[in-house]
């Protein structure tokens, strides 16, 4: 029989002539049925029972049949394949990984039959819809929605097109954003509203469109209160984000003024002016405009300016950068080549780094080392548990 030789960063156990074998282990000896699935005749141990009863069905998760401290090593060893790919090494100081039921956010596919509406997760490499009302990453507060939002989806699916439903748990009740083909009109209001207030949605946009508004769902970033535009990016869950947090003050010490690169709606920015002067710059206007009310409606904080500008396209340059003693960068996955370089020749001393993508945060790195700074310990975040998602953080010095 074949045996599992390795896993790859997409969690497929590979046999020796390179055939990939979803939900194994290295070291598993497994028959390969005729669907691509295996049998296991000798599993790993390793190996655990899945602790969500829709794992064999939803693609979701992909590795709930492993043990925690197995999945936080491989995805340590995901970073360290990606830095090895660019002729570094760093020590990986351990992976940080966010509990089960702690997602606060998550975009389910929202279908129409003949019953109602149905929401669920596509099972792996299908358009097959898996409803979840079990599912073990979301907090309770979503999980208590899925019959409510089952409504929403029987409103905004019909029988031929999809609807996504982008739920957000915010202070305020949930956040949703609905996108459809459908039209909002005054009727499909009133029916939303009347969802909403049964199940105590805070806000629910139509793509967007505002069509309910009960109450303004509000995310608590350090003392400041921020509604985010609907849709915006946010920590997939509460202790990813203190963990993020927590490592970059690390990172930036008693630093007295800071640039937060892609800052969003201040997630990083808004609890470090509680101490330190802050220049939050971001491409999204309505986010930077919920970053600065936030920052107004928190009242007592340091000095917080803002600056809408794309940093793909207009890197600032180092005489922008001349005035900070801290740099922080959470780029998205592309990475962030072209503010990269600028801060490798700038007079920034330290770079606290966050990443959701090994393979371009090993590019970026490589840029900021050949230009003489230190790659500081990297911590794994995982905020997307049982996934193949990887988020880090680290810390860069100029030597």
């Amino acid at each position: 029989m074949p045996i599992i030789e390795a896993l790859t960063h997409h969690a497929m156990g590979r046999l020796a002539d390179g055939t990939l074998v979803p939900r194994t282990l290295p070291g598993e000896e497994v028959e390969v049925k005729d669907d691509g699935s295996a049998r296991i005749i000798t599993p790993s141990p390793r190996r655990v029972a899945p602790p969500c009863r829709h794992f064999k069905t939803c693609g979701g998760c992909a590795m709930q049949h492993a043990d925690d401290a197995f999945v936080a090593d491989w995805k340590a060893e995901i970073v360290a394949r990606a830095l090895a790919g660019q002729q570094l090494s760093g020590e990986i100081a351990g992976t940080l990984t966010s509990p089960a039921r702690s997602r606060r956010r998550a975009k389910f596919t929202g279908r129409r039959n003949k019953s109602g509406g149905v929401i669920g997760f596509k099972a792996r490499g299908s358009d097959m819809l898996v409803e979840v009302p079990d599912c073990q990453l979301i907090v309770p507060e979503i999980a208590a929605l899925m019959p409510a939002l089952a409504e929403v989806a029987n409103l905004a699916a019909s029988r031929k097109a999809e609807a996504g439903l982008l739920v957000t748990q915010s202070t305020a009740g949930a956040d949703l954003q609905v996108e459809s083909e459908r039209t909002l009109t005054p009727e499909l209001v009133g029916d939303l509203a009347r969802i909403a207030e049964r199940a105590g949605f805070a806000r629910i946009t139509w793509g967007q469109e505002s069509a309910v508004l009960r109450a303004p769902p509000v995310q608590n970033m350090g003392a400041a209160p921020v509604v985010p535009p609907p849709g915006s990016f946010l920590q997939a869950t509460a202790e990813g984000e203190n963990t993020l947090l927590n490592k970059v003050r690390e990172a930036i010490g008693d630093a007295s003024r800071v640039v937060d690169l892609f800052a969003g709606c201040g997630t990083f920015s808004l609890p470090l002016a509680s101490k330190t002067e802050v220049h939050a710059v971001e491409s999204v206007a309505p986010m930077i405009e919920a970053l600065q009310r936030g920052w107004r409606a928190a009242g007592g904080l340091r000095k917080l300016t803002t600056e809408v500008r794309d940093l793909f396209r207009n890197p600032l340059l180092p005489i922008d950068l001349k005035d900070f003693d801290a740099a922080i960068i959470d780029p998205p996955r592309a990475g962030a080549e072209a503010q990269v370089r600028q801060l490798a020749a700038a007079s920034v001393p330290v770079i606290a780094m966050v990443s959701c993508n090994p393979v371009t945060f090993a590019r970026d790195a490589r840029i900021l080392v050949e230009a003489g700074f230190q790659m500081g310990p990297i911590w794994v975040v995982d905020q997307f548990r049982w996934s193949t998602h990887v988020e880090l953080v680290t810390r860069f010095t100029r030597v």
